[in-house]
């Protein structure tokens, strides 16, 4: 062999080698690339439920300068709410009674100049229970209550009545599939718009779950909510 074929030989195979190897990277970046496009989107779903628990703060106000009679009259009040209550078809164990909250106007700085009564007290029971339903009944009849001389204050934000939905576990499942759903169905439109075909799923990620009142007039009733974001894949 030649010295000129002895080295041009190699040199050939090599130059080969360097044109395929790029030639398949360049394969490569293009594959990679392709892979890359995707489109993300979100799909939410919304459900509407009611409540399955409500809490019902029934307190009262109540004042005296005489302390003694004060306590006797907050334990007849709250024996009263507690028979008013189980009348309204209220379990003894769906109520607890409050201690009383009271106040002595001449213990606090500048009390000796207020005026009024000197003893502030605040009692009452709530109710804790899994049926709102009685709760709507038994808040329409508190008339009864007030005939028997007890003012209950329910314009107090801490006594206001709260109303809850337990049951998130039992549509979770449900509700993730509608809102995948719903993002799947924005991502084929988004991919036949711009003349691309919808691959797998690159990412996903669910939002949290929001519960809310309806409406101020019907806190009873909520609005579930949950946003998933999904990202896919798009080739030509």
């Amino acid at each position: 062999m030649s010295t000129f074929n002895k080295y041009i030989a190699p040199a050939a195979l090599l130059a080969v080698a360097v044109v395929t190897s790029a030639w398949l990277v360049k394969d490569t970046i293009l594959e990679v690339k392709s892979m890359e496009r995707s489109v993300r989107v979100k799909g939410l779903a919304e459900q509407e439920v009611k409540a399955d628990t409500v809490i019902w703060p029934v307190f009262y106000r109540d004042a005296d300068n005489d302390l003694e009679a004060l306590v006797e009259r907050i334990e007849s009040k709250n024996s009263a709410i507690r028979a008013f209550l189980t009348l309204h078809g209220f379990a003894s164990e769906e109520l607890s009674v409050s201690a009383p909250s009271i106040t002595d106007k001449y213990a606090q700085e500048y009390g000796q100049n207020a005026q009024g009564f000197r003893y502030v007290a605040k009692s009452g029971v709530t109710v804790y229970s899994n049926s709102p339903d009685k709760v709507a009944q038994a808040l329409s009849k508190l008339n009864e209550l007030a005939k028997q001389g007890i003012a209950i204050t329910k314009d107090d934000y801490q006594n206001r009545v709260e109303y809850l939905f337990t049951g998130l576990n039992d549509i979770k499942p449900q509700m993730v599939q509608e809102a995948t759903q719903k993002a799947r169905e924005v991502a084929v439109k988004f991919a036949k718009d711009s003349d691309s075909v919808l691959g797998k799923i690159k990412s996903a990620r669910q939002g949290q779950f929001s519960i809310r009142d309806r409406d101020s007039n019907t806190p009873q009733i909520k609005i579930v909510r949950v946003v998933t974001s999904v990202e896919y894949y798009l080739s030509d």
